[in-house]
């Protein structure tokens, strides 16, 4: 009996008092670890979710660029269509001057040759007889055209 007096006086309280100390670092210790581990969970949750914006960003951007590379594609296409309208308008234009000038070049010469050729037949000596057959198919042609 006196060695389980001495026993529980010296020996048990101080063992339960360190045990119950024990008890307790390790109760805090867990709940400090599911702390740690609610708070890993939740930069997790945090992490996948800004994970997934910058995906939904990252794919905006792509389509963004996409269309601005599409829009930009079909001005480039359309004022090529207009410059090359403008160059076959021009062309056209010049084709059109050219012909007018080829044509009045071609008048002028025209001009100049029946100028030249009537100069020489009323140059020419016409004796009598050609002269008086000249003057009678002239006559001819007179009743025809008042016809």
């Amino acid at each position: 009996g006196l060695l389980f007096l001495l026993l529980s006086k010296y020996a048990w309280g101080p063992i339960t008092k360190a045990l119950a100390e024990r008890e307790s670092t390790i109760d805090a210790s867990i709940q400090q670890a599911e702390r740690a581990l609610a708070e890993a969970k939740q930069l997790q949750a945090n992490n996948e979710q800004a994970r997934r914006d910058a995906d939904a960003d990252a794919r905006r951007v792509q389509a963004e660029a996409r269309e601005a590379a599409d829009r930009y594609r079909a001005e480039a296409f359309e004022k090529a269509k207009a410059d090359a309208a403008a160059i076959v308008e021009q062309g056209r234009a010049e084709i059109e001057r050219e012909k007018t000038a080829a044509l009045q070049e071609i008048r002028a010469e025209v001009a100049t040759l029946a100028i030249s050729g009537a100069e020489k037949i009323l140059r020419k000596e016409l004796d009598g007889p050609a002269q008086r057959q000249m003057v009678d198919r002239f006559l001819d042609t007179l009743p025809a055209q008042q016809n």
